[in-house]
């Protein structure tokens, strides 16, 4: 039985509570991180291999406990080439490093704008470059989520094809090659699941709160963290991604009309959250994996995408968009469907799933027969599992379970913040041995170069006495000349005189 370590803040088969996710941020800041886990999970899980998560864990002197426990690394990424990511790349460039088993990287890209400007480069080109390179030891190839980071890793230096190779997102195969999408008839009993993110621009957060009032079937499906904590408590999550944000109509207070009419889900897995997008009759939104829930899930799904990272994966897989700057007041929904095509991503499904099931065989990676009709080895584990059920706002609630909310969430905050400043204790003891390193090396350098002071000086009077010889020399060398000279003359004129004589 082989045993593979990957990067999950959640193993399909555990059971996280609300304040468990709260405490320990178990879905990454996003639930959506679940998504592509899951599929990593569903598809290599064999009768022969089981996968362990890691909990988002990342040591380098984990290294040889993972060494001696596990037969590979799975590390399956989202747009881990940012800014904000720096300092989890640079430790796990250390640990991969210090690894002895195969590390597979099974989806990353890079953040930025719609438009990137990849010739400028990046602040943290030479993280990614070191990254990328460690890597490289320790695996065949690296799979990218689309064109804008393969050209991004090949103007570092990297070679398409060879080192990295684009295979999209894998939660797009969490089932397999076929994906069927329904058709979408609107009337008043559609049912429709919103997402929105803080990069969302204001013509789509207008039209998410005032577009869709003729729809009575709307909920809101939030993804970040700080979300979570507010649809279960109410409360904030330390001034989160999407809380923190100041945008007009965006559902970010228990007073926004999502929250006050109580359509607001969040989903504490994948499994449920997959199932729950099946009943649903169509997605729209600007988050990428809660529209990908939606395709997988065989529901009609609309992005209105906002930087490189959904515009890559989008244009890969053919997942249906629309563009922020055609909607204006007036845009109906219905507007936005006769100009789409919610089908099109069935047509890229089955030769962007080929190339994923290449990527695994060069890469060695075991995985279920895809062609099989049995259930996968983690749909029979997931059979005996008991799902929990989407969290729903307090405006649901009944005042003990409010009351119980309440008392749960204090602790699964002071935890959570426990776990920030272990962290950022951690951090600052890093730099400091940082600091003292540089400290001592400099201490070295500057003994170093006083000595190297001390040769120079030296060797400068050495060489000023070498001058002062040989300046005494040459003046003798001349003198002797002139001496030389002056008695060749005479000797010539004593030899002319007895020739005259």
């Amino acid at each position: 039985m082989k045993r593979f370590l990957i990067r999950s803040g959640i193993s399909p088969l555990d059971l996280f509570d609300a304040p468990t996710i709260i405490a320990r941020d178990a879905i990454g800041s996003n639930v959506g991180n679940l998504l592509y886990a899951y599929s990593i999970y569903r598809n290599l899980w064999t009768e022969d291999t089981e996968i362990i998560p890691d909990y988002y864990r990342i040591d380098p002197d984990d290294a040889d406990h993972i060494n001696e426990t596990y037969d590979g690394y799975l590390i399956p990424l989202a747009d881990a080439f940012r800014e904000t990511f720096r300092r989890q790349l640079k430790q796990y460039t250390k640990l991969i490093k210090r690894l002895k088993i195969p590390v597979y990287i099974i989806g990353v890209g890079l953040r930025a704008p719609y438009e990137p400007d990849l010739k400028a480069g990046f602040p943290f080109d030479t993280d990614v470059k070191n990254f990328v390179k460690a890597v490289l030891e320790k695996t065949g190839q690296i799979g990218l989520r689309g064109e804008i980071t393969s050209a991004y890793l090949t103007q570092l230096g990297f070679q398409a094809g060879v080192d990295h190779q684009v295979i999209g997102c894998p939660s797009m195969y969490t089932f397999g090659k076929n994906l069927t999408i329904k058709d979408i008839t609107l009337n008043e009993h559609t049912k429709i699941f919103t997402n929105l993110a803080p990069i969302a621009p204001q013509p789509v957060v207008d039209f998410m709160r005032h577009g869709l009032q003729n729809y009575p079937d709307v909920t809101f499906i939030p993804q970040d963290i700080d979300e979570l904590t507010l649809t279960y408590s109410g409360g904030t999550y330390l001034n989160g991604p999407s809380l923190g944000k100041e945008l007009r109509n965006y559902p970010n207070n228990l007073e926004s009309p999502e929250y006050r009419s109580g359509k607001v889900r969040f989903f504490l897995s994948a499994p449920s959250w997959i199932k729950a997008m099946k009943m649903a009759d169509l997605s729209i939104g600007t988050r990428l994996h809660g529209n990908v829930a939606a395709a997988i899930a065989g529901t009609p799904g609309i992005i209105f995408p906002a930087d490189a990272r959904m515009r890559e994966l989008s244009e890969f897989h053919g997942l249906t968009t629309y563009q922020a700057d055609a909607i204006d007041e007036n845009t109906t929904l219905s507007d936005i469907l006769e100009q789409v095509d919610i089908h099109s991503p069935e047509r890229k499904q089955a030769a962007n799933f080929a190339n994923f099931e290449a990527f695994l065989d060069k890469n060695q990676l075991s995985h279920i027969d895809f062609d099989s009709t049995e259930a996968a080895p983690l749909d029979k584990k997931l059979e005996s599992v008991q799902l929990l059920p989407p969290v729903e706002p307090l405006v649901n609630c009944e005042k003990q379970e409010i009351l119980q909310r309440l008392e749960a969430n204090y602790p699964a905050l002071k935890a959570r913040n426990k776990t920030i400043q272990d962290r950022s204790a951690k951090t600052t003891k890093q730099l400091r041995k940082a600091k003292n390193e540089l400290q001592t090396q400099k201490t070295e350098w500057e003994s170093e170069k006083v000595e190297l002071e001390a040769k120079l000086l030296r060797a400068k009077q050495v060489n000023q006495r070498l001058k002062a010889k040989l300046t005494a020399k040459n003046k003798k060398i001349r003198n002797q000349r002139v001496t030389l000279n002056r008695r060749s003359v005479k000797l010539a004129l004593r030899i002319a005189d007895q020739f005259r004589k």
